[in-house]
């Protein structure tokens, strides 16, 4: 079992930046995969960016590709989302979620998730 929670949401203006963070725990936590997923009010979930246990490989949406950067620190056993430029765009619940397969969270198959943190971003 892995118990994911997610913090560092809030209300940002467009253009400037936030780091979401996202604590794990549980008996797996450090060997998980570790994925962003976003939901915006009436929109599916979108994948953002992916990370491996190791932190060695990672996957970053093309939307967000060079404003969002995904890192983990094992140590601390969290996973964070740099978000850099902001736009009223991002505005949505941000979930992490873990998955020990990297193949199948690539493929957007999750076995955990957070209760999401809301981003608002104002224009």
């Amino acid at each position: 079992q892995v118990q994911l929670v997610e913090s560092g949401g809030g209300l940002v203006q467009a253009g400037g930046s936030l780091r979401l963070s996202c604590g794990a725990s549980g008996r797996s936590s450090n060997y998980v995969a570790v994925g962003w997923i976003r939901q915006a009010p009436g929109k599916e979930r979108e994948f953002i960016a992916l990370i491996s246990w190791s932190g060695g490989s990672t996957n970053v949406s093309d939307s967000v590709q060079g404003r969002f950067t995904i890192s983990r620190d094992n140590a601390k056993n969290t996973v964070y989302l740099q978000m850099n430029n902001l736009k009223p765009e991002d505005t949505a619940v941000y979930y992490c979620a873990a998955q020990l397969n990297y193949e199948l969270a690539r493929a957007g198959e999750y076995d955990y998730w957070g209760q999401g943190t809301q981003v608002t971003v104002s224009s």
